[in-house]
Parts: C-alpha cells; sequence; structure tokens
C-alpha cells in the first residue's frame, strides 16, 4: 500500500510541474546581444528531428519490450527447480514467479522514469539557465532597454516582447530533460540485458545491443545541440542525472535484478538439529592438530584437594628399610 501512496505521489509531483505554474520558473537576466543566445529559433519541438513524441515512445517501448523478452525467456528456459516461488497465503497459493518480477522491474522503471522528470524539471525551474534561441523567442527592444554595450546586463522582467509561454520554454534549459530521459532508459536497459541475458556460441551479442542503446541515447543530445534547443552542459547534466538515478534504482532498489523470495509457512520443515550433547566432535579434514597447553579448571583443583585430604586420614605404611651392602669379612680384618 505504501509502495502505491509513493507512486501516486511521483505522478502527481511530476505533473504539476509539467503541465502547471505551481513552481514559476526563475528568471535570469542577460547580456546585450549575447552571441551565445541569439542563434535562430529552431521552431516547435514536434519539427525537431528528435521530437518528443518519438523519444517518449522509444523510452517507453525499448524497456518494456526488453524486459518482457527476457523474463519470458529465462521463464520458459529454466528448470523447474531453479524457478523462484513466491508463496502469499498458506500452502496452496503461489503468485506466478513470472508476472511477480514482470511487475517489479517494470514498477521500478515507471517510477525511475517519473523521477528523472521531477529532477529535470525540478533543475529547470530553480535553474532558469536559457536555450541557446532565447534571444531569439524573447526578442527584447534593445533600444527602449537603453542597451549601448555588450557588456550590459539585463535584468528587467519585462524586458521580452516575444511570445510568453515560448520565452518561459526557452529559460528551461538546464537540465535537458530528453536527455535525461533516453539517458535513464538507455542505462537501466543496458544493465538489464548485461546481468540478465546469458548468451551462448558469440560474445558480441550483448555488447551490440548495449552500444545501439546507448548511441541512441547519445543521439538525442547531439540532436538537440545541432538544432540549438540546449547547450552542451544541459546535455551532459541530463545525461549525469538519468543515468545516476538509474544506477541506483537498479543496485539498491531491485538488487541487480536478483530473484528475491517472501518467506512464508513452509509445507515441509526441516527437522531439527540434534542438541550439541549429542554431537560427536571430529577434527577438521586436511587441517593439521594443534597441541594447546592444558589449563587446569578450579572444579578439577577441588578435586583434587578433596582426594589429598581423603589420603591423609589413612594409616601410612611404615618405610621399608634400604639394603645395606656389607663389605666382606676378609676386607673388615684386614683394615683392623
Amino acid at each position: 500500500m505504501d509502495k502505491l501512496v509513493i507512486m501516486a505521489g511521483t505522478v502527481l509531483l511530476a505533473y504539476y510541474f509539467e503541465y502547471t505554474d505551481t513552481f514559476p520558473v526563475h528568471v535570469q537576466g542577460f547580456f546585450c546581444f549575447d552571441k551565445a543566445y541569439s542563434k535562430p529559433c529552431p521552431g516547435p519541438e514536434d519539427n525537431s528531428k528528435a521530437p518528443p513524441v518519438l523519444v517518449y515512445s522509444l523510452v517507453t517501448a525499448i524497456p518494456t519490450v526488453t524486459i518482457l523478452i527476457g523474463e519470458v525467456t529465462s521463464f520458459f528456459v529454466k528448470t523447474e527447480g531453479a524457478q523462484e516461488k513466491t508463496i502469499v497465503t498458506a500452502d496452496c497459493c503461489y503468485f506466478n514467479p513470472l508476472l511477480r518480477r514482470i511487475v517489479r522491474f517494470l514498477g521500478v522503471y515507471s517510477f525511475g522514469l517519473f523521477t528523472t522528470t521531477i529532477f529535470a524539471n525540478a533543475g529547470q525551474v530553480v535553474t532558469g539557465n536559457q536555450t541557446p534561441h532565447f534571444l531569439s523567442t524573447c526578442k527584447p527592444n534593445y533600444t527602449a532597454l537603453g542597451c549601448q554595450s555588450p557588456l550590459q546586463y539585463i535584468t528587467e522582467l519585462r524586458a521580452c516582447t516575444g511570445n510568453p509561454f515560448l520565452v518561459v520554454s526557452a529559460r528551461k534549459s538546464f537540465p535537458s530533460k530528453d536527455a535525461a530521459l533516453s539517458f535513464y532508459s538507455a542505462i537501466y536497459t543496458v544493465m538489464y540485458v548485461t546481468l540478465m541475458f546469458r548468451t551462448k556460441g558469440t560474445r558480441l551479442m550483448k555488447p551490440t545491443i548495449c552500444l545501439v542503446l546507448l548511441s541512441l541515447a547519445v543521439l538525442v543530445g547531439v540532436v538537440r545541440v545541432t538544432e540549438h534547443r540546449n547547450h552542451w552542459n544541459d546535455i551532459l547534466a541530463g545525461f549525469v542525472t538519468g543515468g545516476a538515478i538509474a544506477a541506483f534504482l537498479v543496485s539498491c532498489v531491485i538488487n541487480n535484478f536478483k530473484p528475491t523470495q517472501i518467506a512464508g509457512p513452509h509445507p515441509h520443515p526441516h527437522p531439527p538439529p540434534p542438541p550439541p550433547h549429542c554431537q560427536r566432535s571430529e577434527p577438521s579434514v586436511g587441517l593439521p592438530l594443534l597441541s594447546l597447553p592444558r589449563v587446569e579448571s578450579p572444579l578439577e583443583k577441588l578435586q583434587g584437594y578433596r582426594i589429598l585430604r581423603s589420603h591423609d586420614h589413612q594409616p601410612t605404611p611404615s618405610p621399608v628399610p634400604p639394603d645395606v651392602l656389607l663389605p666382606p669379612r676378609r676386607c673388615l680384618t684386614s683394615a683392623v
């Protein structure tokens, strides 16, 4: 239940950033006749060589198809004993492991997609960096603003005379949202292919798929730079944002796509191990036996002391005189 609440909150936050004016864009000033922001206007986003409809379709379709193909193939190739099973209730109800893994991986991917959108939109709203065609869209009246030198900085809020909607869009450049989403999708899919696909007979299949996915993501950024819709630093920031979110989710949330099993009542529990006093200790095979010094315990000392006391009360036998060797009689006579 808490996961659904977090997911709903993420979707609502992304919606407010994208389609409402709840979070106003920071207004930055500009230098008069600044060539870095005087590129020709490229037109609407739909006229781009990489339009948002195409980018968002690929971002959604490629990971979904890849995960579906990978999970279905893995499910039918694995043996029955190696398949993941998750007990839901009692001993008879099992949640299909194939469906559970697909929902889990695609659910985390969707969460990351909206999270990347929030991060990119938040960066654009907070910074308010202008696009390369900002002055062409803003259409400032340099005469009314008193621009005499290119070093003069304009900070007036009403300096622009162009379409207000286009001017606000031209203030959202850093980071590039399209670059962030495309690179997030590419990194997530590449990590899935690298960690889950097992290919036999060829070593170039996985590297080829990964390079194609990364190339498509980089191509989106290159197109946006060549069409003067973003700067290079906007594209690089978008790549870092999307790649970091994808790596974090794969590594820390879904544990590198490893199978997980929810514990439940086991129909045949293992017998408990025998008590320690019934176990016979055997020396480890292959390890040398060490002779350690013997330490006498207090109980042993007390027992030995009692034995000595009991021996003291018993009569001691008289000592046997030692045998005396007498010299021969002739030796005694000669001595006298």
